[in-house]
C-alpha cells in the first residue's frame, strides 16, 4: 500500500496531466541547464530560515493549478484600473507566502538564461522541492508550461473550492479538473503540515532530476 506522503505527490502531479500539459522532462537541458538546481538552492536556503515556506509554496501551487491550471497566474499582480488578481482574492490574500522565492529565483534564471524559464515551471519545482526537503522524497516534474498573462480574483470562488465545501461539492470540483474522489481524501488528509517532518537545521541538497 502506498504511504500517506506518496500518495499526495501522485495528486500533485496529477494536477499536470488532469490539466493537459505537453510537458517534458529535461525541458531547459540546452536552454538554461541550471534551471532546476538555481531553484533548489534558493528554496532549500528560504526553507532553512522559515520551515513553514515550504508548505506555503505547495499550497500556492495548488492554488494556481485550480483556477487557470498551472500557468502562474496566481503569481501576477493587479494592474491599476483592472480588475484585482487572483492573488487579491481572500483565499490567497493575505494567507499565501513565498512569493519571494518565486522573485528571487526568477531573477537569477533571468540573469544566467533571459526570457527562457517560466515562472510556472518555477513555481512547480518550487512545490516539488519543497515536499522533498521538508519530506525526504522527491519527484520528477516534467516542464514547459508558459506563464498566462490573465489572472482575475473573480474566477477564484468558481474555481477553487472553499473551505466550507461538503463533501458533494469538493467531488464536483475535483471532477471539473480530471481528479478523483480518492485525490480528494488523499489532498485533504496528507496536509504538508501534517505529513511532512520538521525540515532538520541543515538539509543537505539532493541533486534534481535534469
Amino acid at each position: 500500500m502506498l504511504s500517506c506522503k506518496c500518495r499526495f505527490l501522485i495528486v500533485l502531479t496529477a494536477f499536470h496531466t488532469a490539466l493537459g500539459f505537453a510537458l517534458r522532462d529535461e525541458f531547459y537541458k540546452f536552454t538554461c541547464p541550471s534551471a532546476e538546481d538555481t531553484v533548489e538552492k534558493t528554496v532549500a536556503k528560504a526553507l532553512i530560515r522559515d520551515p513553514g515556506l515550504g508548505a506555503s509554496l505547495i499550497r500556492m501551487h495548488f492554488h494556481d493549478c485550480f483556477v487557470r491550471g498551472c500557468h502562474g497566474s496566481v503569481l501576477l499582480d493587479s494592474l491599476p484600473g483592472q480588475e484585482a488578481a487572483e492573488k487579491e482574492h481572500p483565499a490567497n490574500n493575505p494567507s499565501l507566502r513565498g512569493f519571494e522565492v518565486i522573485d528571487e529565483v526568477k531573477t537569477l534564471l533571468e540573469a544566467s538564461c533571459p526570457g527562457q524559464v517560466s515562472c510556472a515551471d518555477i513555481l512547480a519545482f518550487a512545490a516539488r522541492d519543497s515536499v522533498n526537503f521538508l519530506g525526504g522524497i522527491t519527484y520528477s516534474v516534467p516542464a514547459g508550461r508558459r506563464d498566462g498573462n490573465v489572472s482575475l480574483s473573480a474566477q477564484v470562488n468558481s474555481n477553487l473550492p472553499p473551505p466550507t465545501s461538503d463533501a458533494r461539492e469538493l467531488k464536483e470540483s475535483f471532477a471539473r479538473k480530471g481528479l478523483s474522489l480518492d485525490s480528494i481524501t488523499i489532498s485533504s488528509r496528507a496536509s504538508p503540515l501534517a505529513v511532512l517532518p520538521s525540515l532538520p537545521k541543515k538539509q543537505p541538497l539532493v541533486n534534481a532530476s535534469v
